[in-house]
């Protein structure tokens, strides 16, 4: 003998447990104040920067723009476009922030090389300079790595000095780029 059932009490039944599954999942997470400081970011930027390849050779002048869009709240990504004594380059970067780490995360992607940098880094006591610390390829040593400091610092809504360093035998940091970004 087969039982039939009324699908409204079937409804009934299945709405009530997938609302317990729903229940026991956890919330989805909020952005924190720490991801807010990233939007200083978003924007439209003219970048000019030099850099210098090596101790003794000239600097090579940099100039681009960077696009800068929010992502959901927690993330920015920063596009820049630009040109190393007329070579063309383009990168991209991604910034976030881990609560459980309590430090800024990213990745940093460029046209000029294989490697994938990945971030970790703190805004100072002022709350204007982000430092990001990465390892990546050591210029000077071919297959060696080497430690490397990017820093931004917002000098007002609209200007930011960026610098970017790289950690020598000693320990001390020397840097090989600097530059300016100007929100347009």
């Amino acid at each position: 003998m087969c039982r039939k059932y009324d699908p409204a009490v079937i409804f009934v039944i299945a709405c009530l447990v997938a609302s317990s599954v729903f229940a026991q999942q956890p919330e989805f997470p909020t952005p924190q104040p720490e991801h807010g400081w990233l939007k200083q970011f978003t924007g439209h930027w003219t970048t000019s920067s030099k850099t210098v390849a090596a101790p003794e050779m000239p600097a090579m002048e940099c100039s681009g723009s960077m696009e800068s869009r929010e992502i959901g709240g927690f993330w920015v990504a920063n596009e820049l476009e630009g040109d190393i004594d007329e070579i063309n380059f383009t990168s991209v970067q991604i910034l976030g922030y881990d609560p459980a780490k309590k430090k800024y995360i990213g990745t940093w992607t460029d046209s000029m090389t294989d490697h994938l940098w990945i971030y970790e880094g703190t805004v100072d006591a002022s709350g204007k300079k982000l430092s990001l610390i990465a390892e990546g390829p050591d210029m000077m040593q071919s297959g060696k790595l080497a430690k490397y400091r990017d820093s931004y610092e917002f000098k007002s809504p609209d200007v930011i000095v960026a610098t970017s360093e790289v950690m020598n035998d000693k320990g001390e940091w020397i840097t090989f780029m600097s530059g300016e970004m100007k929100r347009k």
